[in-house]
């Protein structure tokens, strides 16, 4: 990945400290492995949104993917997400892809059923 792309593992967000600390978890191989890949909130936590991608642009970034780890497309990201990224976008001169929400991959079915036949098989 070139290092004027940042990826952003794009969470809902939460006060609880501890729904954060599992998103946190989820995407700590992504984050170790993948240069250039952030986790932030939409809403409720920290970093949001617009703190990852403003740090990005201080440090020369001019293209985003927001990677949702969301399981469906609802209205977040159907309205909210896409209205915060043309808000973004039109402030900083910058790009952002919006890929699709996590959830629309077959590979997570796939992870679910392991973790549940894993889980049956103690």
């Amino acid at each position: 990945m070139p290092e004027d792309h940042r990826i952003i593992l794009l969470a809902h967000g939460s006060s609880d400290k501890r729904w954060c600390d599992t998103f946190e978890q989820l995407a700590a191989p992504t984050v170790n492995s993948v240069p250039g890949s952030h986790i932030a909130y939409m809403e409720l936590a920290t970093p949001s949104l617009e703190q990852v991608v403003e740090q990005g642009v201080l440090e020369g970034v001019r293209s985003f993917t927001v990677v949702p780890l969301f399981l469906a497309a609802g209205r977040h990201l159907r309205k909210d997400v896409p209205a915060m990224i043309r808000s973004l976008e039109e402030i900083h001169g910058i790009s952002i892809q919006l890929a699709p929400p996590i959830g629309e991959n077959p590979q997570l079915g796939e992870a679910i059923r392991d973790v549940v036949t894993q889980g049956l098989a103690q």
